[in-house]
């Protein structure tokens, strides 16, 4: 009888234990943004109405911060080229993800730069391109990105219910990178390396490399860092 006694509490405080460790929805990136999105909305337009871009930017720079920066990312479904369907939960290593669409304008050195650190790191990390895009789009443009990058993509109009989709695509903007840990927490967020008109390749490739190797040296400081939540299943 002591025996079993012994074994039932065991059980029921490994139970405990286990709900404590999920992760609550108010942690996720969804949840945060829909909470405080409408309010740096309104500010961050009036910014920029007013043209007022320092200010804009340390909007952004707040958001991200206060906001999605400790955020665990939803799993959603996406797309490869060959028509497989897979969910970001899938990935297991920490992920470098870029958000992007096909009428989008890269820098000139940005895919080389990118390409360049996919090849060096994906051992470590998971690259992940995602396009806001129909598979017509980006069967043009996937052909440019390395063999280590995982070109996915998101035809919103066939998700048009999915409020996770929604929420990434339309209010981060893109291209916007996603530096998230093995665990789905959102190490960091930055937005795409702006780049002038007529930029040099060897800047374009500078800026775009430094700017993905520090956001990819985040991920590979938090390797092994113990969490404590456990992803939903």
């Amino acid at each position: 009888m002591s025996r079993k006694l012994l074994l039932y509490f065991l059980l029921i405080s490994f139970s405990a234990i286990c709900q404590n460790t999920v992760i609550p929805d108010e942690s996720f990136l969804s949840i945060r943004l829909g909470k405080s999105f409408k309010n740096y909305s309104i500010k961050s337009d009036r910014a920029y109405f007013e043209k007022d871009y320092e200010k804009a930017e340390f909007l952004f720079d707040s958001l991200i911060k206060n906001v999605v920066n400790g955020s665990y990312l939803d799993d959603f479904k996406v797309k490869k080229l060959s028509g497989k369907r897979i969910e970001m939960y899938d990935f297991k290593k920490p992920i470098f993800l870029m958000t992007y669409a096909s009428w989008c304008t890269p820098g000139t050195g940005e895919i080389p730069a990118l390409n360049e650190i996919a090849n060096n790191y994906y051992k470590d990390i998971d690259f992940v391109v995602l396009f806001w895009d129909t598979k017509k789009a980006v069967r043009k443009v996937a052909k440019n990105y390395s063999r280590h990058i995982t070109i996915v993509y998101v035809n919103e109009d066939e998700n048009s219910s999915n409020h996770i989709i929604q929420t990434l695509k339309h209010t981060l903007g893109f291209p916007t990178s996603f530096f998230i840990d093995e665990n789905k927490k959102i190490v960091d967020v930055r937005r795409g390396v702006l780049h002038p008109f007529n930029e040099k390749y060897e800047l374009s490739f500078e800026l775009n490399y430094t700017a993905f190797y520090n956001g990819i040296s985040l991920l590979k400081n938090f390797e092994g860092t113990q969490n404590n939540y456990v992803l939903k299943e």
